[in-house]
């Protein structure tokens, strides 16, 4: 499939979307593409008659709207689904041995990677401020980072270093940088200035 047709089917199956809405789901399946080459691919498809331009002023969003932009969010909906079913893993399947690989599998990832990709991502809310492999590399150092963290400051609580303290603290530490990301990737959109709106 072509960068043409690619974004056709993003604005169609969107309605519209704004050029850097564009710009970032397009960055998804092409990591080398430019601003540049999408505003060029912008204007190529409205002098095609096959899209139109509009001005549109910011913050016309609400954030329910962003959030159904799941190309977008898909970061949003990974994490919390992760470590939504971490837990339930842990407390609702036995821990024998075939279910003990899903646990192993899940645990890792949730321990290991969640926590950092999310501080990532409130950190770094912008796409092009950081490429795949840089917030990789980032999300599992600070990952090695707040986990022993976590665990130093449950050493000095009534809960201890246990299953459970761990794996709420774990789950709240991870839905709350996940909340500050969003909030602060949708206050970026929002206030992105006068930006073309495109529509097929």
């Amino acid at each position: 499939m072509s960068l043409d047709e690619e974004a056709l089917r993003y604005i169609e199956k969107n309605g519209a979307a704004r050029v850097p809405e564009l710009y970032d789901a397009l960055k998804v399946r092409n990591p080398s593409i430019t601003e540049a080459e999408v505003a060029d691919l912008v204007n190529r498809l409205a002098e095609q008659g096959k899209a139109t331009l509009d001005d549109v002023a910011p913050a016309t969003r609400s954030l329910g709207e962003y959030l159904k932009h799941w190309e977008r969010n898909l970061w949003l909906y990974a994490s919390l689904t992760v470590s939504v079913a971490t837990v339930l893993v842990i407390y609702a399947l036995p821990s024998e041995f075939p279910f003990a690989v899903i646990r192993w599998i899940l645990g890792s990832v949730f321990v290991l990677f969640i926590p950092g990709y999310v501080t990532v991502e409130a950190l770094f809310p912008r796409s092009h401020e950081l490429d795949s492999i840089e917030r990789f590399a980032l999300s599992v150092g600070l990952s090695l980072a707040l986990v022993p963290l976590v665990g130093l400051l449950l050493n000095y609580t009534p809960w201890g270093i246990r299953l459970t303290p761990i794996v709420t603290s774990l789950t709240v530490l991870t839905i709350g940088l996940a909340m500050i990301a969003l909030a602060r990737e949708y206050r970026f959109s929002s206030e992105a200035g006068r930006s073309k709106s495109v529509s097929a």
